[in-house]
């Protein structure tokens, strides 16, 4: 055979396969549409969902059986647990979405999905009909919680019914056809073991941060995209007890704080006249009327940082909020920036001001590059010298290099020097054993640590022991 002979009957069998294909989908539109007419009056309640499902299949078998009767077996169980996602779930991204190994979900049109798994990101074989297809789905993530998005809004945050966070944006914006990215989150909060068995933080580390939020700290959680702040948020926010009010404000609610006593507010875009909407700022402004014992905010980008830090500086101690941020020192920058923002005229001398005084602890996070999170730097604000933001490194990661799988390699290492607040845990009554900001101290090492200076103070005031 020769090889224009070949590449003909390679041209034939590919346009044999998009006819299948064409008409495979085509059956399975129809096949939609008829179990949307076909359900309309059935009720999808949590208590009836099984029972949905079962409708479902038989209806499925019944019309494969009359229009399918071409369609193997194994691709018919396919097509009743694809209609079974269609209906019931997000479409084609439902499996992924109850992955519990995805972190992230990235839909970019409706012929390339990737995700993100133990922080790498790889492409799926997941693929939407068309552009109509991937808009069905945005239309169901954001209607029931009355978000809105169409030509004149063409972007949105939503968040799934588990609280995963969800933005979406459409034509004309994207070019690439609609664009879904979806932030997993674990339907089980994580704990602050869980991020010590992850390797995020250190077990010394931990009882600091508790000890931080107990004794009411302002703290700030600063780092990149994707770099676990918002865990690292909500598992502080777990330290805060449970006699305390706690107002939690986000432009998509995700905080999954397990207190009874939580009143979670959410920012509103503007309606279809473009009226109605309701800042981060509005939210913060409101808060303070509203006699909480602690203001939690999912992120400050604009001038609600102001009011934050007014609130921080007026007897609302033990506030947290993240912000965005290459390092502590870039996130008291962007705090100014954010402040100017707010639209009032202020000295940079009182904004710093502001900032040294409200802010008490920055914690650092980042993605490293073999994807795991770490708590890059916890850093104590001491104050104001001349016209300069002190910062005091308490505890840092260092990195030492890289294995040969690629991961990186490194220490978490306390800096030697003692806080300025720890007066502050006392008066809380909470008593830290000090060889926990001791360089020299392992964890691994406890009982043969006896030669540092530190810990024999620690062991002498405290018994080595640890009471919160």
């Amino acid at each position: 055979m020769s090889l224009l002979e070949k590449l003909e009957g390679a041209k034939i069998q590919k346009n044999l396969k998009e006819e299948d294909l064409k008409r495979y989908n085509e059956l399975k539109s129809r096949l939609h549409r008829s179990i949307v007419d076909e359900l309309k009056d059935f009720k999808s309640e949590d208590d009836n969902k099984e029972a949905l499902k079962r409708k479902i299949e038989e209806f499925v078998e019944a019309f494969l059986a009359k229009e399918g009767d071409y369609i193997p077996k194994v691709d018919r169980q396919k097509i009743i647990q694809e209609m079974i996602n269609e209906v019931i779930g997000f479409g084609p991204i439902t499996p992924l979405i109850e992955d519990p190994e995805i972190s992230e979900i990235m839909v970019n049109g409706p012929k390339k999905v990737y995700v993100e798994r133990k922080g790498k990101i790889e492409l799926t074989d997941v693929t939407f009909r068309d552009d109509e297809h991937v808009m069905n789905i945005i239309e169901r993530i954001v209607a029931p919680i009355g978000r809105r998005i169409d030509e004149s809004m063409p972007m949105v945050d939503a968040r799934l019914p588990d609280g995963s966070r969800v933005n979406a944006v459409i034509p004309p914006l994207s070019l690439i056809g609609p664009v879904i990215t979806i932030r997993k989150f674990s339907k089980k909060p994580l704990s602050i073991q869980d991020l010590i068995n992850f390797g995020t933080l250190t077990q010394n580390m931990a009882v600091f941060l508790e000890a931080c939020v107990k004794a009411r700290l302002n703290i700030l959680v600063s780092g990149g995209t994707g770099s676990g702040k918002t865990t690292t948020l909500n598992v502080l926010s777990s330290f805060i007890p449970e006699n305390e009010r706690i107002i939690t404000i986000e432009d998509a609610a995700e905080l999954q704080l397990q207190q009874p006593h939580v009143i979670t507010l959410e920012s509103r875009p503007p309606n279809i006249e473009g009226k109605g909407a309701i800042t981060i700022r509005d939210l913060v402004r409101n808060a303070l009327r509203m006699r909480p014992d602690r203001i939690v905010v999912g992120e400050v980008r604009g001038g609600e940082a102001l009011d934050m830090l007014q609130a921080m500086n007026t007897g609302h101690d033990g506030s947290l909020t993240t912000g965005h941020a290459n390092s502590p020192r870039d996130m008291l920058s962007r705090l100014e920036t954010m402040v100017l923002m707010a639209g009032v005229e202020l000295p940079v001398r009182a904004i710093r001001e502001q900032i040294a005084s409200a802010i008490d602890l920055i914690i650092h996070q980042s993605r490293l590059k073999d994807g795991s999170r770490k708590i890059i730097n916890i850093v104590e604000v001491q104050g104001l010298e001349g016209d300069v933001i002190v910062l005091q490194d308490i505890f840092t990661f260092v990195q030492t290099g890289v294995d040969q799988n690629g991961k990186v390699l490194g220490f978490f290492k306390p800096s030697g020097v003692l806080p300025k607040f720890l007066e502050r845990f006392e008066a809380y009554g909470i008593k830290l054993p000090l060889y926990i900001f001791d360089p020299n101290y392992s964890e691994e090492v406890k009982n043969e640590s006896s030669n540092s200076s530190v810990v024999k103070l620690s062991r002498r005031l405290f018994d080595g022991g640890l009471r919160l």
